[in-house]
């Protein structure tokens, strides 16, 4: 009964576009262990044994919170099913990294340096070159521009199929962007990397995102935009962060403009929430400095 009901609640998780697979394998896992006892339905002391043998704190509450809200779907259905109080093995949501706004001068430097990387004559140097300056210049996640294919690169722009939660989208590009994509094409067929995929190393596949991830933070360090390993300092996803912050520091500064502005920008991040996207305000002293100002001026009676 048990495996029946994760069957139809990962079904509907996965009918709004989720993948739902680390989910499915921690409820898969419950329902073995707890039938093994004979549960028919989600008993909390059962939850609490097995979530005390995880490896870690960290495993036991990641667990314990995704059999909570499994919990909460079944009890709606058949009252049978117990639901354990929340936050009995602490409160998993971290608080967001301090985003670093990258200057452009540390964009391009990065991207240098990555043109630089072994081996030489082969393709990955300019993949990775080729990356990050798309990423630079349209704030794409890494998993978006790491799941491009060739013919994803049209005329109106890029097709991005792999999105957030399954979304699907048209991201309109700059002619420059796209020129630089057509010289990484060309540079692609010139040196024979072949593959479907728009980023390619030398066995005709993308790199994955962790590999990406570490060449990223390896030439942050080398260039000195990061620490030794532990410390703080820019990430991968900085740059999506600098992107939208730059935009929104562009965007004409009246009420109105600024409204249009973060619901387009929003749509061309592609975030399922504008609240994602009013959420960049707060990460730079010049918007901030802004948001202040333009209070100041409403509290003071005047138009702002």
């Amino acid at each position: 009964m048990l495996k029946d009901q994760i069957a139809r609640y990962v079904a509907l998780h996965r009918s709004f576009g989720r993948k739902f697979d680390e989910q499915e394998r921690t409820l898969d896992l419950f329902a073995s262990y707890a039938s093994g006892f004979g549960d028919r339905h989600t008993n909390v002391e059962r939850i609490y044994d097995w979530c005390r043998t995880a490896s870690s704190q960290n495993v036991a509450r990641d667990r314990f919170d995704r059999l909570r809200r499994f919990c909460l779907y079944a009890h709606a259905e058949d009252q049978e099913h117990q639901v354990p109080p929340a936050g009995v093995f602490g409160r998993g949501k971290r608080p967001r990294p301090t985003p670093h706004i990258m200057e452009p001068e540390q964009v391009r430097a990065i991207m240098l340096a990555a043109r630089e990387l072994p081996p030489r004559g082969k393709i990955s140097p300019h993949t990775y070159y080729y990356l990050f300056g798309l990423l630079a210049a349209t704030g794409l996640r890494l998993s978006e521009a790491l799941a491009l294919r060739r013919d994803d690169v049209t005329g109106d722009g890029l097709v991005i199929r792999k999105g957030k939660f399954g979304k699907q989208r048209l991201l309109p590009i700059q002619p420059s962007t796209h020129e630089a994509l057509q010289a990484y094409l060309t540079i692609r067929r010139k040196l024979g990397a072949h593959g479907e995929d728009l980023f390619v190393h030398s066995r005709g596949h993308a790199p994955s995102t962790t590999r990406a991830y570490i060449i990223f933070v390896r030439l942050a360090r080398e260039l000195g935009f990061r620490g030794p390993p532990g410390s703080p300092g820019v990430r991968v996803h900085d740059v999506r962060h600098t992107f939208a912050v730059r935009s929104l520091q562009s965007c004409p500064r009246d009420r109105e403009a600024i409204a249009h502005h973060m619901a387009a920008l929003s749509t061309y991040l592609g975030h399922a929430d504008i609240a994602n996207t009013y959420w960049y305000l707060e990460a730079t002293p010049v918007l901030l400095r802004d948001i202040a100002a333009a209070g100041e001026q409403l509290f003071l009676g005047d138009a702002a």
